[in-house]
């Protein structure tokens, strides 16, 4: 039988105090509803087991982790993309292309198609929440100048919106 419990709450579920790192927080798992349910305590609250509890243990509250890289959220990525879209110029035409490529894989943007003109290709796309149609010039870019591009935008979005 799997069981599913939640991690090291945020707070105390006697007191509602939050807990700091290096906290000592006693945990139960006690029988509600039918369901297992972890309680927090902090050592201040806790008096013991609730009756009923199924297990108990004593812990140290972590200290934080790095949060690793931000995540952006797909919606504004898109209002770039719609801003960048309406005059590129040739360097951000190929920021464009990277994260053209970058809302498709988020699904943000689906590929409807493409077109070649002039020995040109062009990427056919359309938003997912029924932006209109853009028409992307394939830039043709080897793997490590799309990594490059990904690391300067990634640059520019996060000290455009600090």
């Amino acid at each position: 039988m799997d069981y599913h419990l939640k991690p090291l709450g945020k707070s105390c579920s006697a007191t509602g105090k939050e807990f700091t790192p290096g906290e000592t927080v006693h945990s139960v798992i006690v029988e509600q509803n039918g369901q297992l349910v972890r309680l927090d305590y902090s050592h201040d609250a806790w008096d013991g087991p609730p009756e009923g509890a199924v297990g108990e243990w004593k812990l140290q509250v972590p200290e934080p982790t790095s949060q690793g890289p931000k995540k952006v959220d797909a919606d504004a990525l898109m209002q770039y993309f719609e801003q960048l879209y309406e005059n590129p110029n040739q360097i951000q035409e190929k920021f464009l292309y990277v994260l053209a490529l970058f809302l498709v894989q988020k699904r943000r943007l689906k590929l409807d198609g493409s077109r070649n003109e002039d020995q040109t290709s062009y990427l056919q796309l359309s938003g997912t929440h029924g932006e209109g149609n853009f028409e992307i010039r394939d830039q043709s870019l080897e793997e490590s100048e799309i990594e490059q591009l990904q690391q300067q935008l990634n640059t520019q979005l996060f000290e455009d919106w600090e």
